[in-house]
């Protein structure tokens, strides 16, 4: 799924009347952890058969999600050369739509991550922007996490690759919301993708204020 559609899910609201209380969007913000998620969502390096290779980040997009309003304030977007495995199979090519011409005017995850480094680094300072740490729960600015749907991208695909290509993995990634165990918890049911949820629930934004219904369960690795 799209990292975009991705983001805009996670903000979506049961449907109900339009709230007549001109405080309403303030009231929700209040009730709310995250002032901004920053939501993940690799593409790698995939076969048909089932082999012993490890896959690579091919895709790397992030958006950064305002819960006050929904809407997306900034994003990352970087195609990430593949070096173990540099030729993408035809079946990766179908299934993630990423051609070959894509991931060779990419840059190798080293540089990559170093530009998405740089990135967070900006966000924190324009909107005062920090991230929960473990044992910490009053952090001064506005807190921030990051969502993925499962823990396979930060703690499988970009952990894993990190250890094989001896690169080193920014901190603040080593922390996240699993928003599909998230999910499983609060609501009892066992998806393995986000459509499932999102046509069960029919969720729909609701006036351009959002209430995130995740529950603040931080990974940590």
């Amino acid at each position: 799924m799209a990292t975009k559609k991705l983001a805009k899910e996670l903000g979506l609201l049961r449907k109900r009347s339009r709230p007549s209380n001109e405080n309403h969007e303030e009231r929700i913000h209040c009730r709310q952890l995250f002032s901004y998620l920053i939501v993940i969502d690799f593409e790698s390096t995939c076969w048909r058969d089932k082999n012993n290779y490890g896959q690579e980040i091919i895709e790397f997009p992030a958006v950064l999600l305002n819960t006050a309003n929904g809407k997306i304030d900034s994003e990352f977007h970087t195609y990430v050369q593949p070096q173990e495995h540099p030729i993408l199979s035809k079946f990766c090519t179908e299934l993630t739509g990423i051609q070959q011409a894509q991931v060779e005017a990419g840059v190798p995850l080293q540089i990559c991550l170093s530009q998405f480094t740089r990135w967070i680094q900006t966000m924190q300072q324009e909107k005062n922007i920090v991230f929960i740490k473990e044992k910490e729960y009053a952090p001064t600015g506005h807190l921030c996490a990051f969502v993925t749907w499962s823990d396979w991208d930060l703690g499988v695909c970009l952990q894993y690759e990190c250890k094989r290509k001896q690169v080193c993995k920014p901190d603040i990634l080593n922390s996240w919301i699993d928003l599909r165990a998230t999910y499983k918890l609060f609501y009892h049911r066992n998806r393995k993708d986000l459509m499932g949820p999102y046509r069960i629930l029919e969720l729909n934004f609701l006036d351009g204020s959002i209430q995130v219904w995740m529950m603040p369960a931080i990974r940590h690795i």
